[in-house]
């Protein structure tokens, strides 16, 4: 299947991307400037925490957001939800050695999907179901419903949770590879957003949705991921990268 490729039209966001692209268990959103939708951000980098004016190099310390208990906690720091000088500069410094942009102490969500990532790092070895290759493989395990990637052995991301197709729409099992990405991608045929899409399968992709990915119904064949989570993995993998999927969803 042929992709088609191009940015979006400003002011209209459509780009029809494979045939067969869907955004499964999404909600329609309009669409801001330069074709970027509302409600949804366009950071200028896949792993930005920046959703507002930004600080200068010298400015730290300040109210805490919404992930700042959780750094706090993987830090090894104070945890009261506050952030003093002494986070900030801990954040910083994590985040200028993992590549997360802009280093500016904020721990938003591109920081804390970041820490959630390097499992490697950390030492933890490959989970069962999915074959272990030199190369990067990013697994789909609909039996418990987790994506991860390894590789060699190694988790290099995940797992983090996930939502697969429905009975009517099963997402297809086996091996495939990334063969598309857009980040800001819309679906045409359901007219609804698909961030963070790569396609591995026709018009199956992993790429983010609103709300909740724990429903009953599942998506209409996608692999649905959290925001910050479809952030983590778009940072993860490449364009040709192998996906396996196996196993089987429980439904009712």
């Amino acid at each position: 299947m042929s992709p088609a490729h191009g940015s979006w039209p400003t002011g209209s966001g459509r780009d029809s991307g494979p045939v067969g692209s869907r955004a499964d268990g999404s909600v329609p959103v309009r669409f801001g400037q330069a074709g970027s939708p509302s409600g949804w951000s366009a950071p200028a980098g896949a792993g930005s925490d920046r959703s507002g004016p930004g600080r200068g190099a010298g400015d730290c310390g300040g109210p805490g957001g919404p992930y700042q208990r959780r750094v706090e906690r993987w830090l090894k720091l104070r945890q009261d939800g506050k952030q003093s000088a002494a986070d900030c500069r801990a954040v910083r410094a994590f985040q200028k050695k993992h590549g997360v942009e802009p280093a500016d102490g904020t721990p938003g969500a591109a920081t804390w999907a970041r820490m959630r990532a390097p499992a490697a790092d950390r030492g933890v070895r490959a989970l069962p179901g999915c074959p272990v290759r030199s190369y990067r493989v990013a697994c789909v395990d609909l039996t418990h419903q987790r994506t991860w990637v390894q590789q060699r052995g190694r988790i290099l991301f995940g797992p983090v949770p996930m939502r697969s197709g429905g009975v009517r729409h099963r997402t297809r099992t086996g091996w495939f590879r990334i063969y598309w990405r857009h980040r800001y991608h819309w679906s045409t045929l359901y007219n609804s957003p698909m961030p963070y899409a790569q396609f591995f399968s026709g018009g199956q992709a992993f790429h983010a949705v609103r709300g909740s990915i724990r429903t009953r119904g599942g998506s209409m064949g996608c692999v649905n991921l959290r925001l910050a989570d479809a952030r983590g993995l778009w940072k993860v993998l490449r364009k040709g990268d192998h996906v396996y999927v196996w196993g089987r969803r429980h439904h009712g």
